[in-house]
């Protein structure tokens, strides 16, 4: 059973048990297993006895909207057709062929429907969308918060910094680690549905051709062509792969080697949280198997430290810090701040010292379309915008220098937090995310603390340099494989 605290409720419509069936509005976690929104659509379905409709929709004017990002998005859409196929679920995909044409489509399904159960999600256009919908439903719609191992709801108020979220991970983490979202949610449910063709008609399923990734089908969509589709693939078995891969052979060197561009030791598993392809619950599951642990062998102390809290071994330890403790930090700060990606979001202490040194010289300054270009004076910061045109990453280590030098390099501090959101959100594969927006923002004094000596330009807020990097981690083939 789904626990209570995550699950909202959007408006005051009724349910109506006279409904034809129940509407599971898949925007977020877009899978078919360990997913706690399909798991509460499924126990509404069998409680009333009505068949159980998947919507996974896709719209052709969402920001930044590219042929990476429909790609990626539409090979999760073709596995969770062959996943569902024979199912008794009825698995409908739509990928607007032009703006505006899915307009209507979900409150149409609603009209006939007991109850619909979505996706929360904290950032980017979803929550707008969803309050919307909700305003306009005449049936019960619920919310559903799958995006971590705490609830969302588990916090009060965001966090300053890591190490206060993690000190309230170890208090209240435990009694919600238990509450695994099911491998398989769909089992005896009643039998599947017809859409009728009044719905099918005027909002026709996505063609064989694009779920196949037809490459003269996805010329036609409305979207930008010029972000070509990225090597990596999306859905939930290639992440499954990814995390396969990640367990057995890079794990045993991760705290070692995770640092260093060269070695590409990262997880990739990034992309696949980011478009709900694979869930964080089996992630953790995954790791726990391998490391033999249960929730009793220890009770962590509340001391805020990174290492020696789970009872894993070190490896294990670091990579969950990155996947759970920093990844849901800014979760619940999305969840909590409706500013989360504007300036003024900032803590006070940045905003002053950035503020103090905006004038500051700089000895370069880029735009937009240099920035973008990878057309700086710096090899090191070239390669990593390189990286992050052509295959929709960045190197965790880089992403840091690559803000920090925007930083550095642009006009003033305002100017430098739109450019990295304008690249990494319409590059990066997993931008447009709370994680992302961390990551962003923790380049101007988010999640962080004031560092001496004051700099120019930076003041207080923490400093990095192409030429530190390069003596802490060997970069040279790096930027040998993307100059």
């Amino acid at each position: 059973m789904v626990p209570a605290d995550r699950i909202q409720t959007l408006n005051r419509a009724p349910l109506k048990t006279d409904g034809s069936w129940v509407v599971y509005w898949m925007i977020a976690q877009r899978r078919t297993s360990f997913n706690f929104a399909l798991e509460r659509a499924a126990e509404w379905a069998r409680q009333l006895a009505k068949p159980l409709l998947i919507l996974e929709a896709l719209r052709s004017d969402y920001p930044w909207a590219s042929l990476r990002l429909h790609r990626f998005i539409i090979d999760g859409m073709a596995a969770n057709h062959e996943a569902l196929a024979g199912r008794n679920v009825t698995y409908y995909p739509y990928v607007e062929p032009e703006p505006g044409h899915g307009r209507g489509m979900i409150e149409t399904l609603a009209e006939d429907a007991c109850v619909v159960v979505t996706d929360y999600f904290p950032t980017f256009f979803l929550p707008r969308m969803v309050s919307t919908v909700a305003a306009r439903l005449s049936v019960k719609l619920e919310a559903v918060d799958g995006n971590g191992l705490l609830p969302l709801a588990a916090s009060e108020r965001d966090f300053p910094t890591a190490y206060a979220f993690r000190r309230f991970l170890q208090k209240n983490l435990n009694r919600h680690v238990q509450s695994i979202p099911l491998e398989n949610p769909l089992l005896d449910l009643p039998p599947a549905t017809t859409v009728p063709q009044r719905i099918t008609s005027r909002w026709p399923r996505a063609s064989a051709d694009i779920l196949d990734g037809d490459t003269v089908a996805f010329r036609g969509l409305p979207i930008d062509q010029s972000v070509p589709a990225a090597s990596v693939r999306g859905g939930t078995a290639r992440g499954r792969a990814v995390l396969r891969d990640f367990v057995d052979q890079g794990l045993d060197r991760y705290t070692e080697l995770r640092n260093r561009p060269d070695d590409d030791a990262t997880s990739g598993l990034s992309p696949y949280l980011h478009f709900g392809h694979i869930s964080p619950h089996e992630i953790f599951l995954k790791m726990a198997t391998r490391e033999r642990w249960s929730p009793d062998q220890v009770v962590p102390p509340a001391n805020g430290r990174r290492a020696g809290w789970w009872g894993m071994s070190e490896n294990a330890e670091a990579f969950l810090d990155q996947c759970v403790t920093w990844r849901e930090l800014g979760f619940h700060f999305c969840h909590h701040r409706r500013d989360h990606d504007r300036y003024e979001s900032l803590p006070e202490w940045a905003q002053r010292t950035l503020a103090k040194h905006a004038g500051d010289p700089r000895d370069h300054t880029y735009t937009l379309a240099e920035f973008d270009a990878a057309a700086t004076h710096d090899p090191l910061w070239n390669a990593a915008q390189n990286q992050l045109r052509r295959e929709g990453r960045l190197h965790n280590y880089l992403r840091m220098l690559w803000g920090k030098k925007i930083l550095e390099w642009s006009s003033e501090p305002r100017e430098a937090l739109d450019i990295m959101i304008e690249l990494n959100n319409r590059y990066a594969l997993d931008g447009r995310d709370p994680n992302s927006y961390s990551g962003i923002f923790w380049v101007l004094g988010r999640h962080d603390r004031a560092w001496g000596p004051e700099r120019p330009i930076f003041g207080t807020v923490r400093y990095m340099s192409s030429a530190n990097t390069a003596r802490k981690v060997p970069v040279q083939s790096f930027i040998e494989v993307y100059a």
